[in-house]
């Protein structure tokens, strides 16, 4: 067969060019470009509600996951009429709110898409997440430790959705209502984290520094802040097997699921059953806690 260069296809009336539709963007799991850019599609509806008219960071892999790769935060020239942009510190921002820009970005190879907090134009942070960062490479313990996270939650009152995050963590999602600040949420998370740390020493840790962690999983309430960013929900990781960054239900966490679990060849079939998870959850009661909080 032989090897196509160049090809284009039409979405929403914008024709994009895809160069190399051969080329292995996971050689181990066999998914090329085009496939990937298949699969794309089909994550649209889902990845880019986390996208949507938020300031977008990039991670681009020209020669496929496991080679070389750099981080994309200005937009890169030339841009298409349909990309649009938003300058945010001096930074052209790419703002992914359509399928085009979507398939544009899969064609550039970008394999991960990581968008901030808060939306454009807005201070306040879209919802709060936990982010639990293991210190070692294959952490056996990570999903007792989101149960316990979820388990502490739940017993303030707050639903939460628990996502892998398709590398070797896990984050968890509580839904919130537009005035909470991205300060207001760090004092919840510092509350939180002390309480799991103190109960539970040997598994959580509050140590910024890695050196400091040993074998415990960071819980890191502080990466919740305007201008940083987190893999969204449903994107694609530039990991073996192609995971994909997948919300899922307290009974898959206590059942132990495995991060590896999810990827690109079945997390259509798993969307297509369970659909999106996190906006299953209304926007959670933070104000009660933040008045007890204040009390203190």
């Amino acid at each position: 067969m032989p090897h196509k260069i160049k090809g284009s296809i039409i979405i929403e009336g914008v024709e994009l060019t895809v160069t190399n539709p051969d080329k292995l963007l996971w050689p181990e799991a066999g998914v090329t470009k085009a496939i990937y850019l298949q699969k794309l599609a089909a994550l649209a509806p889902y990845l880019l509600t986390y996208t949507r008219n938020r300031l977008l960071t990039t991670i681009r892999y020209p020669h496929g996951a496991g080679d070389t790769f750099f981080y994309q935060k200005n937009a890169p020239e030339p841009l298409p009429d349909f990309v649009h942009t938003q300058d945010y510190e001096g930074i052209r921002y790419i703002v992914m709110n359509g399928l085009p820009e979507l398939l544009w970005l899969g064609n550039l190879a970008a394999l991960e898409f990581h968008p901030s907090l808060h939306a454009i134009n807005s201070t306040l942070p879209c919802e709060w997440i936990i982010d639990l960062d293991p210190s070692m490479e294959h952490e056996p313990r990570i999903m007792q430790a989101a149960l316990i996270v979820g388990e502490t939650l739940s017993s303030l009152g707050l639903q939460s959705v628990p996502k892998t995050s398709g590398a070797t963590g896990v984050q968890i999602i509580v839904p919130i209502t537009s005035g909470i600040t991205f300060d207001e949420l760090r004092d919840i998370g510092y509350f939180v984290g002390k309480y799991v740390t103190q109960k539970h020493p040997e598994l959580f840790t509050l140590e910024r520094l890695k050196k400091d962690r040993g074998d415990r999983i960071y819980f890191d309430y502080l990466q919740h802040y305007g201008g940083k960013t987190l893999a969204a929900p449903y994107t694609p990781r530039a990991k073996p097997g192609g995971t994909v960054s997948t919300p899922l239900t307290w009974d898959e966490v206590r059942r132990d699921v495995s991060i590896q679990d999810y990827h690109l060849m079945n997390i259509m079939e798993r969307l297509n059953t369970v659909g999106d998870l996190i906006a299953a959850v209304p926007p959670q009661p933070m104000e009660l806690i933040l008045k007890h909080l204040k009390k203190k």
